[in-house]
Parts: structure tokens; sequence; C-alpha cells
């Protein structure tokens, strides 16, 4: 354990978990929407449901939706802001099965219509995991840079783009992969040791099983 675990980052409080986690959690699901936000429903389980208000976890969710990060003053006003931008967010309770206390639903929509769903929880010093995305599990921190590829559950899939990222010299820090069913829908949530340049993240989109690419920079 190292000092930032034990005090948690330089944010705007009142806590780690609460307020500096549910904003990383409202930001992920904006690199992940990609695009501005115009509707969000928010669910809170466990600690979070009970909590939110007086915690200031409903602002946070909402400013890092609205791309703030942990220290951005006006995490504090994000609800005021969020109006003015003409983001349509609401909260609600919700009770889910064997989740970490402090977990978040994020249902949100973006100006051209694009949805998605993310289930996260913030696990302490303002870290999270990201757990599901459209329902498909994930299970990526954030920490790093992070490529999530949306494909096709095919033969070579996998393969094509691990070889696309050893030939420009890019390390894999982690890496999962997760599918409905064989032949589905399948989801890769890769955490990098660099930064891939644009032109990679080009090639990686018209490979043939995939379809789509979403790069995260560290939250």
């Amino acid at each position: 354990m190292n000092l930032f675990d034990m005090i948690g980052p330089v944010m705007i409080g009142p806590s780690s978990s609460h307020t500096a986690g549910a904003a990383r959690i409202g930001r992920v699901a904006r690199q992940l929407l990609g695009e501005k936000p115009v509707k969000a429903v928010v669910s809170f389980h466990g600690s979070f449901e009970k909590t939110y208000v007086g915690h200031g976890t409903d602002r946070a969710v909402t400013g890092g939706l609205m791309d703030m990060g942990v220290d951005d003053e006006r995490l504090r006003r994000s609800l005021k802001l969020a109006k003015e931008e003409g983001l349509d967010i609401s909260f609600q309770p919700v009770h889910l099965r064997d989740a970490h206390p402090n977990t978040v639903v994020v249902d949100v929509t973006g100006e051209s219509g694009k949805h998605v769903t993310v289930q996260a929880a913030s696990i302490g010093g303002g870290r999270i995991m990201v757990q599901y995305l459209d329902g498909l599990e994930v299970g990526f921190s954030g920490e790093r840079t992070t490529l999530v590829i949306r494909h096709t559950d095919a033969p070579g899939a996998i393969a094509m783009v691990t070889h696309i990222l050893s030939g420009v010299q890019i390390n894999i820090a982690t890496m999962r992969v997760f599918r409905r069913e064989a032949g589905g829908e399948a989801i890769m949530a890769i955490e990098l040791d660099q930064r891939p340049q644009d032109n990679l993240i080009a090639a990686l989109k018209i490979l043939p099983a995939v379809s789509d690419v979403t790069l995260l920079d560290q939250i």
C-alpha cells in the first residue's frame, strides 16, 4: 500500500469513494459514449443509494458525464450546469445482486441517439472498477490507457488486434475478452502501457470483425 492509497487523490470532497470515484465513473461513461450526453439515468446501489445526496455523489457523477476531472471545482455546481447545458439527468435506487456496495449504473444517451449502459464500482481511494458495458462483463480500472473493442466473436479476431499492437511495440498490461454467445457480440478490454497513435486506432477500426473501438485515457 502506498501513500496515495491511504489519502486518496487530489479532489473535490468530501469522499474519495463517494465523490472522486463517482466522478471517475461518470467520466468513463462519457468516454465510452464518445459524444456529448443529452440524457442520463443514474441508478445507485448499496451505500451510494443511502448517502448520495449528502456526499455529493449525484453531483460527482453528473460532473464526470460533463467531462470534469475529480479536482474540478465545477463539480459542486454540476447539477445546475447540466441543466444549463441541456443534460436531462435523473437519479434512482437500484438493488443489484452480489454487487459492491458503492456501485452505480449509468444509462446515458448522446446527442446522436447513441446509448450505453455502464455499471461500475468505486472501490476506495478514488479508484474504480468498470464491471459491465451494455450487459457484457469488461473488468477494467481506468487507471491505464484502455482500448475497449466491440467485435464479433470470430476466429482470429483477437490475434489480429494483438498483432497490430505488437507491430508498433505497444505492450498489453491486462486483457479481458467476454462474449454473449459463440459467434455473437463480444468485447475486448485491453489496458496498455503506452498510448497508441490515432492511425493505430483507425487500423483497428477497419478490421473485419471489429464494430467499434474506444480509447479511454487515464481517468
